[in-house]
Formats: C-alpha cells, structure tokens, sequence
C-alpha cells in the first residue's frame, strides 16, 4: 500500500511517501524566513505552504518512482495549527483526491505524533504511557489503542516547546528557541541558578511554564545584558533543566500510579538532548522500557501523517471533502 502524507500545520512544508509503513522519501522544508522576526508569522507561513506544496510533492513522487496514480491513499493534517497553513495543505490534499480518485484521509496533527513512533519502532506494540512535548502541546497521555486515549496530565498554560521558545527571544538567540538553547546549554552548568518548579494545585499532573518564563525575564532585567552575556551557558542549562525536571516528575509519577512498563515520548521537544538523556536515565533505574522517535520524526514531518493514514485506512476511517481545517483540534474529541 502506498501513502501520500501532507503536512502543513505550522512553519514546515512536509511530503512523505510511505509504503506499507516504511518511509521512502520524507522531504521537510522548514521556513528559515520566520527567524528574523523570532516566531513564525501566519500569512508568511501560508504564502510559504502555497508555494512548496505542489513542488514538493511532485519531488517526493519522482524520488520514489511512484505516479499519483499508484497511491492508495492522500493523509493530510486537519488539525490543530494555523489555520492559513492548515488550509493550503488541505485543500492541496483534496484537489488531488478528487483529480486522481484517491481516498482522501484528514489526521490529527498530535496523534501523528504519537505514531511517529512506529515509525522508528515497527513492532512497538500497544498500551504504553506516552509523553507528548511540542511548541503546542504538553500532554501525558494513556495510549491504551490506536483512538483509545486518555490524558492524564496537560499544561495550562504555554506548553514546555513555547517556554524555549520565548527564554531563546528573551536572551537575544534567535528562532527556533528549542535548539538554540539545547546547543548552548551543552557547555553550561545546569545547577548556576535555580528556577522555578510550578506546581498546579488542580491537578497534580499538570504542568504550568508560564511562571518560568516571566521568572527569566525579571532576571535578564535584574541582571543586564552583560551579565547576561558572561552567563548565557549557565542560564540556558539552568533553564534547560527546570523544564526538564518538571517534565520527568510528572511523568514518572504517572508512571507509579498506572504502573505502565513502557514510556515513549513524542514531538519537537523530544529532540531535546537533555531531555532524552535524563529520560533514559530515569527509565533504566527504574527498569522502563522508553521509546524516542528518530530525531527526523520528532518535529513536524509528513511521514507521521502518512503513518497515522495507514492505521485509519485499515480501519476503514476515510474524510469526505468536505472535511474542515481545525486549528483547536484535540486528541480526544
């Protein structure tokens, strides 16, 4: 069975051709544009999307030696992102459908995400306890099926990807937030300042971020850009770390209530190399088995969106076109 995924929810253009769940080719063109101006600007995205899309999936259909007409099935993201982005990506993915005939499937951007780990996994098998960390989204999910969830923890405010992004603003390193601080963190000390651990009181899985982003604002302001400068290794290891410590105690956590034998984690910030490598430190003490997607499937990627197609077609879940762009759109409906 060969698969078409589209993927256009954000600031990367993404096509992947997948046959019987192995990736053949996963083109991703990320919009270098956005950096200047420190986050991704809507309508540059969408004009971006406009003119990638089309290019890009004809490249993707040569690589392979695949014509259109050999594909079984078009996965495209409906939701949650841009909405602008989301639309160019599905309307794309329709006039395909309708020109060539093809099934046409609309997947949930952040079940794509949970899947991108079969990707690198092909006999991980069901339940596992998945923790998903993107720009977005900060969930710990009971993955008990494929379109059986239940989330145990989220964040209430900006998600754990957000909180790099915005530190990265506030100390002048550029966009995308995540890697920058991750590449500069590598020669700081992580214990040089200590940041705050919210604790949300309503949940006790939950995660709150956004009083350690107004916590490294007031100290750049205290501080001064010298000082700032003297320490950029040291704040963005401490700050590194603040985010990953809440992201491992709440989970594991998780892990001792459900008792759940397996961990795997999923979206942009599972890139993070602090983050996999205190992870899997934590896992092997406790004798978990843990689950990192491959770095190219963890930020957005149309091979996920191919992959997650796959499970729907086999399930008989097909869109109809007149399906809708949703940019709030959940895990669980």
């Amino acid at each position: 069975m060969n698969l078409l995924g589209i993927e256009s929810s954000c600031d990367e253009t993404s096509i992947a051709v997948l046959r019987d769940g192995d990736v053949l080719t996963n083109i991703i063109s990320s919009q270098l544009l956005h950096q200047k101006y420190g986050g991704v600007v809507p309508e540059f995205a969408s004009r971006e999307h406009m003119r990638l899309v089309d290019v890009l999936t004809r490249q993707a259909l040569d690589q392979t030696g695949i014509p259109l007409s050999d594909i079984d099935g078009i996965a495209v993201t409906h939701g949650p992102g841009l909405m602008g982005a989301l639309l160019v990506g599905l309307s794309y993915a329709k006039g395909l459908s309708y020109a060539a005939g093809k099934p046409l499937i609309a997947v949930n951007h952040i079940e794509g995400h949970i899947m991108a780990n079969f990707l690198t996994y092909q006999k991980l098998t069901y339940p596992f306890l998945c923790l998903l960390v993107s720009g977005g989204h900060t969930q710990i999910v009971n993955v008990k099926d494929f379109g059986d969830y239940e989330i145990i923890g989220k964040g209430i405010d900006d998600a754990a990807g957000e909180a790099f992004d915005k530190a990265a603003r506030i100390l002048n390193l550029g966009y995308p937030g995540g890697p920058l601080i991750d590449k500069t963190a590598k020669s700081g000390d992580p214990k040089f300042y200590h940041f705050p651990r919210a604790k949300v009181k309503s949940d006790q899985f939950d995660f709150s971020f956004s009083g350690l982003k107004t916590s490294i604002l007031y100290l750049v302001k205290q501080k001064g850009d010298e000082w700032v400068a003297e320490h950029l290794s040291d704040l963005c290891a401490s700050y590194q770390e603040a985010i990953v410590d809440a992201l491992k105690v709440n989970t594991f956590a998780v892990i001792e209530e459900t008792q759940s034998p397996k961990l795997v984690l999923a979206g942009g910030v599972a890139a993070n190399s602090r983050l996999r490598q205190v992870f899997q430190e934590e896992s092997d003490r406790r004798g978990i088995d843990i689950y990192f997607p491959a770095l190219q499937y963890c930020t957005d990627n149309a091979a996920m969106i191919a992959r997650t197609g796959l499970e729907m077609i086999k399930r008989g879940q097909f869109s109809d076109l007149d399906v809708s762009a949703v940019p709030n759109l959940s895990l669980i409906a």
